[in-house]
């Protein structure tokens, strides 16, 4: 059970957030490239589309990827508006901090081609009245982007929408303590807690008992991880779960450098570990240099507390 946790009134919120329709959410946006046959073929392989009508034009699912910033932004600063900055403040004061994408819609009047330098506005389409979810209780805001090439033709449409939402909490469960306030600093030394659910609480407590459990398909034996309700290979509902024997090596890594965040201190390496047993999962890797890490580098289980409330199983690696 949960309960609707946004202790406002409802009515006069939503007319200020219907106030927002049709205001602008960017403008003067500019692609930070033109379209170009690199990314093209990138994108094709990356996808696995061998159509022979690309790289001569784009595939029209790229359109977004022409438009975005990525970490340095875009060209003579965001492109984001204060009216839409406004309504997200608006929605995160009254306690709806969290985000998530929900769905989006597309229309191509005609295809990019390389060459073609691409401009974009948008605006704030639509907010829907209160929804609640099983994620929480909210509203769902549209934002319409046009994209448009060089000589100003239409060449794109995109919708996209999210619901920003308070999480859901159980009912009678103590309300949490509030953000906050700007200029105060909450613990740096706490890290994210993790989301547990019906579908992996098994799996934190045997992290609890400094046991990593693995489920096993009942039907076709075959291990997987992360935790799922079903079986990836024959959609089985059975399963079981088994203490993984903690050896494992390296099949990837990354060193974080950005963004920094207070609880952790960069640059640190981050591992896809592949375990004995033929599973892989993610993990921090403990013991070595971040950069003494290696694919290949055989690494053992072990467990870190991180803070008073929360342990986290990592792999200790050995330099060579």
């Amino acid at each position: 059970m949960t309960r609707d946790d946004l202790d406002v009134d409802p009515d006069e919120l939503y007319g200020r957030l219907k106030a927002y329709e049709g205001r602008t959410a960017a403008s003067g946006g500019t692609g930070r490239d033109p379209v170009n046959e690199p990314m093209i073929r990138h994108w094709c392989e990356a996808m696995g589309d061998t159509n022979p009508a690309y790289p001569a034009v784009a595939p029209p699912t790229m359109l977004q990827a022409w438009t975005m910033g990525g970490l340095a932004g875009h060209p003579g600063g965001s492109a984001r508006s204060e009216a839409y900055d406004e309504l997200l403040a608006l929605l995160d004061d009254v306690g709806c901090t969290s985000v998530v994408a929900t769905d989006c819609e597309q229309e191509y009047p005609r295809p990019l081609r390389p060459g073609d330098r691409v401009t974009f506005d948008a605006v704030i389409e639509s907010v829907s009245p209160r929804k609640t979810t099983r994620l929480g209780t909210g509203y769902f805001v549209t934002t319409r982007m046009n994209v448009r090439a060089g000589d100003g033709e239409l060449v794109g449409t995109h919708r996209f929408r999210i619901l920003k939402y308070a999480p859901a909490r159980p009912k009678n469960a103590p309300k949490p303590e509030p953000a906050p306030k700007p200029g105060l600093t909450a613990d740096p030394a706490r890290r994210p807690r993790p989301v547990i659910n019906r579908d992996n609480a098994g799996f934190w407590e045997g992290v609890a008992r400094h046991q990593l459990l693995i489920q096993r398909c009942l039907d076709c034996a075959t291990p997987r991880f992360p935790w799922l309700p079903g079986c990836g290979a024959c959609g089985s509902l059975r399963w079981e779960a088994f203490e993984a024997s903690g050896t494992g090596t390296v099949f990837s890594y990354v060193v974080m450098h950005h963004p920094p965040f207070p609880a952790f201190d960069p640059p640190y390496a981050v591992a896809l570990i592949e375990l004995a047993e033929g599973v892989r999962m993610v993990s921090g890797i403990t013991g070595v240099p971040y950069d003494k890490v290696r694919i290949g580098m055989p690494v053992e289980l072990e467990f870190l507390r991180v803070d008073e409330e929360l342990e986290l199983p990592v792999f200790r690696g050995a330099e060579a």
